[in-house]
């Protein structure tokens, strides 16, 4: 069946997408009357993700459709403005959030953000067998199937995509075998419940200060190295010119390239030498994962950078540069979210919804009881479940000079990610057997 958006061409979308921008931060920059008033209750970065959400789901544009060709037969076809996003503009935002980090201050965070990624972790392993029981008790027949077709087996694909990311995904449909015409409805699933949880982490942003005032937090450290940057910044900062944001732009995309040569590399590497890393159905096959690889490199260079006069640069507007490509990256991703999805497996979504949502408490329960910032709360999360390409971009809703924190632990969901997907596996066998 067609199903075209209304605007197939991409470079009308990325239009679209810019103008969404453009507006937000027009309105949002609006000091009085109504427009105040409106941002105090809903932050920025939300509207961001949610206005090309609504375009998506009254099909203005997609992120994919299917168009019957000149042979009048029918053809997937594909936006490519989310690829470019994360695959160009992702790794050149890293390197220049990342121009003025203190790494000593990251550091200096304490063991708070890893034990709030590890609750998060903890949250999706036991999530998926407890949701399980619970929507047994009113449709056990959404929690049943037998053989291939059996439902704990198509959830085992979402543990490897929240605590990991799409090569953990992989690896557990390889593992267990779902029905793969069953497995659309799964990735239904991982798109509609992730979305809404980012959305929600999204508009605590805009509350994190009451938020943190609730969980008794101290957000010392955090101040500390978000004044400490900013003040250098500002000792720095000067007017750029033309050579400034040429330069910058140099850096960047050349380390662009250089981290996808890199993962490129690395990938084929580990796979033609060691045979171990192309078995789909082990944890290690998650290391020849080429974003992987680009997003560890990027990052790399852009630490390694911040020890040199490249440095100097964020007074020119490094971090301000790598903010433009995390919006624009943030609207993409709301492409990719259509809002009806909701209601069309509403047995599967109930599952997500409530898997989800013991996720979440257990977050909020561990916070309160350590005193964690709404910051290490929410990138934990996402370092989980939306992993390298969202949890920067949450990291630096809060302040460029956290994104290193949303991508260190983004990296490290990808190492655990096949693991802990396993354990929750065995755990929703266990329960749907029960």
């Amino acid at each position: 069946m067609e199903n075209s958006p209304f605007f197939t061409d991409d470079t009308i979308v990325f239009g679209i997408l810019m103008l969404c921008l453009g507006l937000v931060f027009y309105t949002s920059s609006i000091d009085k009357g109504f427009w105040k008033s409106f941002y105090k209750i809903v932050p920025g970065v939300l509207l961001c993700y949610l206005l090309p959400a609504i375009f998506n789901s009254v099909g203005l544009i997609s992120p994919h459709w299917s168009e019957l060709d000149a042979d009048g037969e029918l053809v997937e076809k594909s936006s490519n403005v989310y690829f470019i996003a994360s695959r160009y503009l992702l790794p050149a935002s890293l390197v220049l959030m990342t121009l003025s980090i203190d790494l000593k201050g990251i550091f200096n965070l304490g063991p708070k953000a890893l034990i709030m990624f590890l609750t998060g972790t903890l949250g999706i392993v036991i999530g998926g067998p407890v949701a399980i029981l619970l929507i047994s008790l009113v449709s056990p027949e959404t929690v049943g199937g037998a053989g291939f077709d059996a439902v704990w087996r198509g959830l085992s694909t979402l543990a490897g995509s929240w605590i990991g990311g799409g090569a953990n995904q992989a690896a557990m449909l390889e593992i267990y075998q779902y029905n793969p015409d069953k497995y659309g409805g799964m990735v239904l699933v991982d798109i509609v419940v992730a979305n809404v949880w980012m959305a929600l982490l999204l508009i605590g942003i805009g509350k994190s200060d009451k938020i943190d005032r609730w969980l008794k937090a101290d957000n010392t450290a955090i101040e500390s190295l978000k004044e400490k940057v900013s003040t250098y910044a500002d000792s720095i900062t000067r007017n750029p010119s033309l050579t400034d944001y040429i330069v910058m732009l140099a850096i960047a995309f050349t380390a662009v390239g250089l981290s996808h040569w890199g993962a490129a590399g690395m990938s084929k590497m580990l796979s033609n030498n060691f045979e171990i890393f192309n078995d789909k159905s082990s944890a290690l096959s998650s290391f020849t994962s080429k974003f992987f690889w680009m997003v560890t490199i990027a990052t790399i260079i852009g630490i390694t950078l911040s020890y040199t006069k490249a440095k100097k640069y964020e007074g020119a507007g490094a971090s301000k540069l790598g903010s433009i490509f995390i919006y624009i990256l943030v609207a993409t991703i709301g492409m990719k979210m259509d809002l009806g999805m909701i209601f069309e497996n509403p047995g599967l979504i109930a599952i997500g919804l409530v898997w989800m949502s013991i996720h979440a408490l257990l977050l909020i329960f561990v916070a309160k009881i350590i005193k964690a910032p709404y910051f290490f709360l929410a990138v934990g999360s996402q370092a989980n479940v939306g992993g390298a390409a969202s949890a920067p971009v949450v990291a630096a809703a809060f302040h460029p000079s956290l994104t290193t924190v949303g991508v260190l632990l983004a990296v490290f969901g990808y190492v655990v990610g096949t693991y802990g997907a396993i354990l929750c596996t065995i755990l929703m066998e266990i329960a749907s057997k029960g």
